[in-house]
């Protein structure tokens, strides 16, 4: 039986898609404050220059994988327009909900869907641009998935990866020390919960990194790839065109 990575812990590959579930169940009613509180609000600019990257046009369609909270769905819809379209979509049954909820709430009743990123539901070729923002990490088969990706969006079309990803060399023990003393704990006092974050803090050390995960996106398929360090590297956006 094959088994992948739940953090630092090696499990079955069956067993790490539950896993993962269970962590996000634990955590999507203080997603969006903990992503304040964890980030101190950068994810905010983070994403904000992803939207700017995307450079969408009236009439455009979307992809919003791992799309939980709808930060993403929300500022693609602004730019896309009443003639374009957004699919909000995400494995985790319980962050979508919150995610179409506060959607609804900003007057967006956009297309929503749980499904599997390694699965897509959708047809070859259909989509103009396709995102998935601090959810690749937390996927089992990650090549399979970017492969997925690759055949929903038409020719010349764009991947947008926002991930977590290694930071600069002389930040590392700083970043160590609030990846694994400080977050558990915020984690702790505020959603009440901290192996869920401690988990995410594993889960970011054995994501690829930047110049691996480029790599993997042009095995997949994808003819261009840049990535964008973003905050001495915490972060990185990955852009991979279809060609």
């Amino acid at each position: 039986m094959s088994t992948t990575h739940f953090g630092f812990e090696t499990v079955d590959e069956k067993d790490k898609a539950r896993k993962v579930r269970g962590v996000f169940d634990s955590v999507a009613s203080k997603y969006d404050v903990m992503n304040d509180l964890m980030s101190g609000g950068l994810h905010r600019v983070w994403k904000h220059y992803t939207v700017m990257v995307a450079n969408l046009k009236e009439g455009q369609r979307v992809l919003d994988i791992a799309g939980g909270t709808g930060d993403l769905s929300l500022a693609f819809a602004k730019k896309v327009g009443h003639s374009g379209q957004v699919v909000h979509t995400d494995i985790n049954e319980a962050m979508l909900r919150v995610g179409r909820d506060r959607l609804i709430d900003k007057g967006l009743n956009l297309p929503t869907t749980v499904c599997d990123a390694e699965a897509l539901p959708f047809p070859d070729q259909h989509f103009d641009v396709v995102s998935v923002a601090f959810g690749l990490r937390n996927m089992t088969n990650k090549d399979q998935a970017l492969k997925e990706m690759c055949r929903v969006l038409k020719p010349r079309g764009k991947l947008l990866v926002l991930e977590f990803s290694k930071v600069a060399k002389p930040l590392e023990k700083a970043y160590d020390l609030y990846s694994f003393q400080v977050l558990p704990r915020i984690g702790k006092m505020v959603a009440g919960d901290a192996d869920s974050y401690r988990y995410l803090a594993e889960s970011i050390r054995m994501h690829p990194g930047q110049a691996e995960l480029k790599a993997m996106m042009q095995k997949a398929g994808f003819g261009h790839v840049d990535y964008h360090n973003m905050t001495a590297g915490i972060t990185a956006l990955h852009v991979g065109i279809k060609c």
